[in-house]
């Protein structure tokens, strides 16, 4: 009972931050800053910030001041985000210079900063509000790619409303402790087994497909927990980890997809993968804590209130929100192809 009453509540809660986070999104997603040198001290330089409709946040990237642009900025508005690309000549090379964003510190949003070499190595390095500017060291230390991609997979697993919505849905069917750990653990070897395979090159998988598919599997646990309140469990109640397990590897494919995005060092790759996806389950961790507090805390509240009533038409509210929500990212991706 206390478990159930745990879900009921915890799910109209966190169900309203996803509704907020998608109308905010705008605001939180990562810029992107990259320098590739095609020939010796001759960069192109691709810069993406974040839009809403057709206004860009005010970020600005600050590059060396011996660095001098070879063409000018070509800009043009691509799939909510302002993407601008041009040549820039850095007569000393970028190595021992600097490179930060204006305009950070009055965003909730990051920039990461990926450095292409023409030997072959690169650097990775998120700048936020509190730390706008980096130094390009000489030599790139483990440590730093560590820290960095890490990061990259805890922002990234707490951005992606729909994995998120995933592990939620299924928080809401597993009803035991064992259980719990059973299916966390399936979907996150599952995730790692196609995050690994489709990021090092073993698999392919296109990305428009895998995204719907990811919205579909949302759709599914929500049908199954409809069909479990009517007393006519489904596969999901049944075999949790196998479901999570399944669709695990789809989600994978989603990380990967946005691992691909980002880049990896060419120097230090097993090193990067394996932070990244330290840092997604680090995220996913922190979340599924998130979940569990907050229904401790409500259900002592709503117990003290005696709102029998309220707790019994939460869950109901919560997976119809849940089955709208990923209806609507199913439509959308699909229409996308």
């Amino acid at each position: 009972m206390r478990r159930r009453v745990l879900s009921h509540i915890a799910a109209f809660c966190l169900l309203q931050f996803f509704i907020c986070s998608i109308v905010i999104a705008d605001e939180i997603r990562p810029g992107y800053l990259e320098l590739k040198e095609n020939s010796e001290n001759i960069f192109s330089v691709i810069w993406k910030v974040p839009a809403r409709g057709d206004k860009k946040l005010a970020l600005y990237a600050n590059l060396p001041a011996t660095c001098q642009n070879k063409t000018p900025p070509y800009a043009q508005l691509v799939n909510g985000a302002y993407i601008q690309r041009w040549i820039i000549a850095c007569d000393q090379g970028l190595l021992e210079q600097s490179i930060s964003i204006t305009g950070l510190a009055g965003t909730s949003t990051d920039v990461l900063l990926r450095l292409e070499f023409i030997n072959g190595s690169s650097q990775s390095v998120l700048l936020t509000p509190s730390d706008n500017t980096f130094n390009i060291p000489a030599q790139t230390g483990n440590l730093q790619i560590a820290g960095t991609y890490t990061w990259l997979g805890v922002t990234h697993i707490l951005l992606g409303f729909d994995h998120l919505l995933f592990v939620f849905a299924l928080l809401l069917i597993v009803n035991s402790k064992r259980r719990l750990l059973l299916t966390i653990t399936a979907f996150t070897i599952a995730h790692s087994i196609t995050l690994a395979g489709a990021t090092l090159g073993y698999i392919h998988v296109p990305q428009q497909p895998v995204e719907a598919v990811i919205a579909l599997s949302i759709l599914f646990l929500a049908v199954e927990i409809v069909h479990g309140k009517r007393g006519h469990p489904g596969a999901a109640a049944r075999w949790p980890w196998l479901v999570a397990f399944i669709f695990g590897l789809l989600h994978g494919f989603g990380f990967a997809g946005a691992l691909a995005e980002v880049g990896l060092p060419q120097q230090a790759i097993p090193l990067a993968l394996v932070f990244f996806n330290v840092g997604v389950e680090i995220g996913q961790l922190l979340f599924v804590m998130t979940v569990v507090v907050l229904g401790w805390m409500m259900t002592s509240l709503m117990h003290r209130l005696k709102q029998s009533a309220l707790l019994e038409n939460t869950e109901t509210i919560a997976v119809y929100l849940i089955g709208s929500l990923s209806s609507f990212w199913l439509f959308e991706r699909i229409s996308s192809f």
